[in-house]
């Protein structure tokens, strides 16, 4: 049983998600407990199928568990949770919207009015990087701009929680690095909380407060690490700092049975 924190925001309490198919049960995770506290990055790292997207899925209320309990704010998370928004690898920006028409689709729907929608969009637009690109289409804009209008959409939704499922998986390494130190910008002056799934054990050990780390399938957690990094950090500079590589090293070792072998028997925590 985990042991509850003040600042504890996120709370999985021996989580598991079966499904039912034509053919057979599936068993996405097991077992699972793991907090994650108010402002902190959770990166939740394995292989891909180990149930990390279901974790995500459970938080958003999109999922129920089979047995378990999933806490949000102290309370069970019971239908679609308003305090958290959700991006995938995906941008799914629509294409005959315009930047600035893209990012104002959340103010929209909480029916904002015009002139606060229009301050409110400026504001994510510069804090982004994208005020000249207002007025260009999703088609006119590189993989990376792409990218930071779909974070200013999320942004726009004003949610405290940001799930976040690979949404850097697709770029290449230099574009990505520049899109995580943005990233980690946004999240510490916002002082968001993030749960960020990645099979890139780079990735995780670059962003990562708290980084959990699943083996086997179903998906089981096989250790919880604290970063040894600080909370405000040079991505930039992460190649020399020899935290960082020995974190590194600490995630691939951890991962290392599920890349060679067999898995051995995970112990929940």
């Amino acid at each position: 049983m985990i042991e509850v924190q003040d600042d504890d925001l996120v709370i999985f309490t021996k989580v598991t998600k079966s499904f039912q198919t034509p053919a057979a049960s599936y068993t996405a995770i097991r077992d699972v407990t793991v907090s994650v506290k108010r402002g902190e990055i959770a990166i939740l790292l394995g292989p891909s199928g180990c149930g990390k997207s279901t974790l995500l899925n459970l938080t958003a209320g999109l999922l129920t568990p089979t047995q378990g309990q999933v806490l949000y704010d102290g309370r069970p998370v019971a239908g679609l949770n308003p305090k958290v928004a959700y991006m995938t690898q995906q941008d799914h920006l629509l294409p005959w919207r315009t930047v600035e028409g893209n990012v104002a689709v959340p103010l929209e729907l909480a029916a904002r009015d015009r002139a606060a929608r229009d301050e409110r969009v400026t504001e994510l637009l510069a804090l982004v990087g994208l005020k000249d690109f207002a007025n260009s289409y999703p088609n006119q804009l590189s993989g990376g701009m792409r990218k930071r209008c779909a974070l200013a959409r999320l942004l726009a939704a004003d949610r405290e929680t940001l799930l976040l499922d690979e949404p850097f998986g697709a770029l290449d390494a230099q574009l990505r690095l520049t899109l995580q130190a943005e990233f980690l910008r946004l999240c510490r002056s916002l002082n968001l909380t993030v749960l960020f799934v990645t099979h890139d054990i780079e990735e995780a050990a670059a962003l990562a407060d708290k980084c959990v780390v699943f083996q086997g399938r179903p998906g089981a957690v096989a250790r919880v690490l604290a970063s040894p990094l600080p909370r405000e950090r040079d991505l930039m500079r992460l190649r020399v700092d020899p935290r960082h590589h020995a974190f590194t090293n600490e995630l691939w070792d951890l991962l290392a049975p599920d890349l060679t072998g067999p898995t051995p028997t995970a112990t929940a925590h």
